[in-house]
């Protein structure tokens, strides 16, 4: 009962102008923290004890107040949407850096791998270009061993058969290794001239062969792996021309001929016709030595 008779006699002591300028003050704090957009002060007013006689305050103050309070709710929801959006788009853009940055290890890694590629490439293709062709001459390298014998043969024996035997056989040991590396000769006697396959270096008359064909094989072609690495270079045969018709008579040469039979006749029966004034002649002769 103390307790309360004190708190009665304590909250009779509080005057109406203290009250109206703790509210006057909660409302420029309130419109202070709305100015700033950030600081909110919430207020606890205690509700004013029953027995004590307090005005409530004025109409307007207390639609003021309610506007305010409303004015700082809504701002402090769109900070906290606006600091939800923030944080997510901070979220986000952490992310895309991070991305950004394993992308562009990647594509470092990349170039490095290419660069290193280029290298491997040109030096491959170097040593290609320099150790291409060790397998062909590893395997050519025998024949030139069967040619040194054969020339040491020869310069031995006096007899030549012995080394053409050898080399036909060097020849077609020869053939064989570069069958083996898909060298393959091809022949063009008696084929018609194919310009994809055959060089013509002249053209020869000849009966034996259709003209527009093959008469003769000079070199023959080549193919590596069915490609044309030295074309055959032939003689094209050509068709003989015509014999020289033999030249007609004249139509005239049979009346010169028989012009000249009637001369050579004249001629012949001239002494026939000598021969008979001469008889007259003697007899006129004959007729002076009378007289």
């Amino acid at each position: 009962m103390s307790g309360s008779n004190e708190k009665g006699n304590f909250s009779a002591d509080i005057a109406q102008e203290v009250i109206n300028a703790a509210l006057q003050s909660v409302q420029r704090r309130s419109t202070q923290s709305h100015a700033e957009e950030g600081v909110s002060l919430d207020v606890e007013a205690a509700a004013p004890p029953d027995e004590l006689p307090v005005e409530a305050p004025s109409e307007g103050a207390s639609a003021e107040v309610a506007e305010l309070t409303a004015a700082l709710a809504e701002a402090r929801k769109e900070a906290e949407n606006l600091r939800a959006q923030l944080d997510f788009s901070q979220g986000e853009s952490r992310k895309l850096m991070e991305r950004l940055k394993a992308d562009h290890e990647r594509s470092l890694r990349a170039a490095a791998d290419l660069e290193n590629y280029k290298k491997r490439a040109q030096k491959e293709k170097e040593e290609v270009q320099k150790f291409g062709s060790e397998k062909l001459l590893k395997d050519i390298l025998p024949v030139m061993d069967n040619l040194d014998r054969a020339m040491d043969a020869a310069a031995k024996s006096p007899d030549f058969t012995s080394f053409q035997k050898g080399v036909a056989m060097t020849r077609k040991s020869f053939e064989d290794t570069l069958s083996r590396h898909g060298v393959k000769a091809f022949s063009a006697q008696g084929q018609a001239f194919d310009p994809r396959l055959h060089e013509a270096m002249s053209q020869a008359e000849t009966a034996d062969v259709p003209a527009g064909h093959v008469a003769y094989e000079v070199l023959r072609g080549y193919h590596l792996n069915e490609r044309l690495i030295r074309p055959a270079m032939v003689v094209v045969a050509r068709a003989p021309a015509p014999p020289p018709e033999p030249v007609a008579a004249a139509p005239e040469a049979p009346a010169a001929t028989t012009a000249t039979t009637d001369t050579e006749a004249g001629a012949a029966a001239a002494p026939e016709a000598g021969d008979a004034p001469a008889v007259p002649a003697e007899t006129g002769h004959s007729a002076g030595g009378s007289q």
